[in-house]
């Protein structure tokens, strides 16, 4: 099986399995997407799914946000791990928001790269997700599926997204990261994984 059958392979396994994925991240703007996503960082979606409705409760926009006192966002999201960090970076950004951008998520990857806190993962999933515009977000999960796979044997997620980009056609980008999030997490997991059972790994 060559790379082009294999990623053809690969493609209709995640299509008959997951046909139609959405975000894991419960969110209903790009505001509270981007506060989604950087508080996801080293922390499980259900977690964050748990928190952010108490936070979004005392502020859900940049507005709002930027008036908070960093230790009551702290308060709110201190089980999420990292929460000191996150917590001055989400009321630094919703000043930065409010005072630079009018209020409103920008949507590019250098400013939104340029807020605290906001990596180029984090930019990617909100480019893709609230703005519609082509991005393939990699994360740990990601970057080992593609090992195993064959497809990409970059040492970091920045190469492992550039090879996958090549891969797969731009306008499947944003479903298939998310198709393959979700199958790492109930197929082939980081520990644990048997590659007899697993729909991908046992026919490479």
């Amino acid at each position: 099986m060559n790379l082009q059958q294999r990623v053809k392979r690969i493609t209709e396994i995640l299509n008959a399995l997951f046909p139609n994925p959405s975000i894991p991240l419960d969110h209903k703007d790009p505001f509270t997407l981007l506060i989604a996503v950087l508080l996801s960082a080293s922390c499980t979606d259900e977690r964050v799914n748990r928190t952010t409705p108490k936070l979004f409760a005392l502020a859900d926009t940049p507005q709002k946000m930027a008036l908070l006192d960093v230790d009551d966002v702290e308060k709110v999201i201190h089980s999420l791990g990292l929460s000191k960090a996150k917590s001055k970076n989400i009321v630094a950004l919703s000043k930065i928001i409010e005072e630079l951008h009018c209020g409103k998520v920008p949507h590019t990857f250098e400013e939104l790269e340029a807020l605290p806190g906001v990596g180029h993962k984090t930019a990617s999933v909100v480019m893709a997700q609230a703005f519609h515009q082509p991005a393939f977000p990699v994360d740990t999960h990601i970057h080992r599926c593609a090992r195993r796979w064959g497809l990409s044997q970059g040492k970091t997620v920045q190469v492992t997204e550039k090879n996958l980009k090549k891969l797969f056609p731009e306008k499947s980008w944003t479903k298939v990261h998310l198709q393959i999030i979700y199958f790492a997490r109930q197929y082939c997991p980081s520990r644990g994984h048997h590659k007899a059972i697993c729909p991908i790994c046992s026919m490479l």
